[in-house]
């Protein structure tokens, strides 16, 4: 842990106390996981939330890269000769790799530049003559007489004066504080103009809205630069920064041209709008709108965090056993059965809607199914053809007495198709098609959302904005943190998660989680926490991270079950025997645990924050922090957009939350939009303050657009709290 970095940290972490940010440095550097640290040393850390301890790390990581770039920029100046004490403390004192680089860019390796080829004509010293000339009056060929040299290709006053003008103008682009300046004033004053292109000035496309179109850079939102980046990227626009050049001109002529009344000041200005036209408007509009890119990525992969976050955490509809139904027209309804423990039993597929309508083979064919199997859930994925089948089976079960035996569910089914054509799948499943592999992920989804979902790539289940035009490589280690700390939050049950569960366990690799699954067939069900200790390259520091988070239901040891750490057993079991019980007990009975005096068990480690989530697992052991699943049914009378009209109020599912609206599910096989100036009664800034994925909410119905296929909704007649 490097103390001179961390107490960079601290000073910019003002809020937070100093031990807070060394002890969880130290616990992050000592291999901690940050679901580990968030969940069990909630003492070292000042019950920092994972967000907090994300930041602190992400900040730490950043000025160690900052420091490694220091020493190679010192040493490669170093070695040029050219390290000034001056240049050496300004590099040190650095906090941000952009200043760092400009600093860096005068003395950075380049191509041979207009500026280096005048420099190898030995033109340096007339730029440097011309520069701090003082004199009103002056004779140019007389100066320029001793650097005209055939041999070095400077035949002329002119080609003398234009090798030095170059050096000049290299010499103000790689300024410092020049660009400092420029890049401040383009960050808060600069106009986003897109453009189209002529090809496609008559042609209408996505990108309509910005085919002359601007507004000012700093309070674009995320979701247009990114529409506006992809329109560039598809050559449908141009992008360009518009500042307010003149002004930069002549705060930057204020400083460059130190004697006014010198004969060169005329061509030190033109020196100086040649830097800026041609070497550094282009760089700093390239540089500014790269920080506006990374700045809207991080926006949409915030999006994507927080809605593939609810999403994870929608309620499971537990163990029983389900019929899984993947709708659809032409091909039919593909049908699968999972037990209770989701494991997969038979498969069928059924023509009862359009084109073919055979309903009544359908109703036979699924009666006896449901009979064979004791079926109790029919969960139906809501992609194309949901509501029709879901009316289907609705009547199905009112005609035959069964609608109080077997409940119908909707459930989200993005990727499951990416699902059915994975690895995971194929391994899972080698002799089934892909579209019944899918049939068996929905009815899967209903039973434990998060299991099946981890086995999906997140950015395929479709919960946020423009996921394909943001950093891939960002993208996919957030997202991944996401699905961690969602599994961690909920545990995993040790003897029944899939591999691809495991894998996201803090501590657990993706080689490990294979080796205890493998380890788990061989010898059968883990009997304890403790039995891990006998799978090959399960260490003790693996067991410490990842311990806490498996759950063993049936084991002899009941504090298996729950989210105790191992290493609080014996502080459980002192409290038992302090009541002079087991802690079988113990566990469950209110009573009991109202008569723990926890002021009694407070250590150094182990503090009020721990005891007091061990109380809460002991009150209700391994308890699952989602919600109970909840039937949810559309109109009736409403099944395709032409069903639709204006003023209609109706009952949808959030499917998606960006930072412009929500899009919601309301039956028609095509989301409607909540634009965020719809969203409420009184204004709204952020969507996620009004709604979440997988949220009931009621909507009207204000505008439809049959040519385009869009819909417009409110939720503006009904509070947040009705939705």
């Amino acid at each position: 842990m490097d103390s001179r970095i961390v107490s960079f940290v601290i000073a910019e972490f003002s809020h937070l106390k100093t031990w807070q940010i060394e002890n969880t440095i130290q616990l992050l550097e000592g291999g901690d996981t940050i679901p580990f640290i968030t969940r069990y040393r909630k003492e070292k850390t000042g019950e920092l939330d994972e967000v907090q301890i994300q930041s602190i790390r992400d900040r730490y990581h950043y000025l160690l890269e900052l420091e490694e770039r220091k020493k190679t920029i010192l040493e490669s100046i170093d070695k040029q000769g050219k390290l000034s004490a001056d240049l050496e403390q300004r590099i040190r004192r650095c906090e941000r790799k952009q200043e760092l680089e400009d600093l860096y860019l005068p003395y950075r390796p380049k191509r041979r530049t207009r500026g280096a080829i005048a420099r190898e004509k030995g033109l340096e010293p007339l730029a440097v003559l011309i520069r701090d000339y003082i004199q009103p009056t002056a004779n140019p060929a007389e100066i320029c007489h001793p650097f005209i040299d055939a041999a070095n290709e400077v035949g002329t006053i002119q080609e003398a004066l234009q090798g030095a003008s170059d050096i000049l103008a290299e010499e103000i682009a790689e300024n410092p504080d020049y660009r400092k300046f420029m890049r401040k004033i383009y960050a808060e004053k600069s106009l986003i103009v897109s453009q189209v292109k002529k090809e496609h000035e008559e042609e209408r496309s996505k990108f309509e809205m910005y085919y002359r179109h601007s507004e000012p850079l700093a309070k674009v939102p995320s979701h247009r630069f990114l529409a506006m980046r992809r329109g560039e990227k598809e050559k449908y626009l141009t992008l360009d920064l518009q500042g307010p050049d003149d002004q930069i001109l002549g705060v930057l002529a204020s400083f460059w041209i130190r004697h006014p009344e010198s004969f060169f000041s005329p061509l030190l200005r033109e020196c100086l709008e040649d830097a800026f036209r041609r070497l550094m408007r282009p760089s700093l509009i390239s540089e500014l709108l790269t920080a506006q890119k990374n700045q809207a990525d991080d926006d949409a992969i915030l999006v994507f965090e927080k809605n593939l976050r609810n999403l994870l955490l929608q309620p499971p509809g537990g163990a029983k056993v389900v019929m899984g139904v993947d709708p659809g027209f032409r091909t039919g309804c593909k049908v699968a059965i999972v037990d209770s423990t989701g494991k997969y039993q038979t498969h069928t597929t059924v023509y009862p809607v359009e084109p073919f309508h055979k309903s009544q083979e359908a109703a036979a064919e699924l009666l006896l199914l449901f009979k064979r199997h004791d079926v109790e859930v029919v969960s139906i994925g809501n992609g194309t053809a949901s509501r029709e089948t879901h009316t289907f089976f609705t009547n199905l079960l009112k005609e035959h007495d069964l609608a109080d035996q077997i409940r119908i569910y909707v459930v989200n089914e993005a990727g499951a198709s990416v699902y059915s054509a994975s690895e995971v799948a194929r391994e899972e499943f080698p002799d089934l098609d892909s579209t019944i592999r899918g049939a068996i992920s929905i009815a899967r989804r209903f039973q434990d959302p998060l299991s099946e979902l981890v086995k999906i790539d997140p950015k395929s289940i479709g919960v946020g904005q423009y996921q394909h035009d943001v950093n891939q490589r960002k993208l996919k280690s957030k997202l991944s943190e996401v699905v961690q700390f969602v599994v961690n939050r909920v545990g995993v049950e040790l003897n029944s998660a899939s591999y691809s569960l495991l894998e996201y366990v803090s501590g657990i690799s993706a080689g490990l989680a294979r080796s205890l699954v493998a380890y788990r067939d061989e010898q059968g069900p883990f009997p304890s926490r403790q039995a891990l200790r006998g799978v090959p390259r399960f260490g003790e520091k693996t067991y410490e991270q990842a311990a806490g988070f498996l759950r063993i239901r049936a084991a002899e040891n009941p504090l298996d079950g729950s989210a105790v750490h191992p290493e609080r057993y014996e502080l459980v079991e002192r409290m038992a025997a302090d009541l002079a019980v087991k802690v079988t007990d113990l566990m469950e009975n209110s009573q009991l645990i109202r008569q723990i005096r926890v002021d009694r068990y407070v250590s150094e480690d182990a503090g009020l924050p721990t005891l007091k989530d061990i109380i809460a697992e002991l009150t209700r052991p391994g308890r699952d922090p989602r919600q109970g699943m909840i039937s949810f049914e559309f109109d009736s009378n409403v099944n395709d957009i032409n069903d639709l009209q204006e003023g209609m109020v109706l009952s949808g599912i959030v499917t998606n939350v960006t930072n412009f609206g929500a899009f919601v599910d309301i039956g028609v096989h095509q989301d409607g939009l909540v634009h965020v100036s719809k969203m409420g009664r009184d204004y709204v800034k952020n969507p996620y303050d009004v709604c979440s994925v997988g949220q009931r909410v009621s909507v009207k119905v204000i505008r439809v657009d049959l040519e385009r296929k869009r819909i417009s909704l409110s939720m503006q007649d009904f509070h947040p709290a009705e939705s």
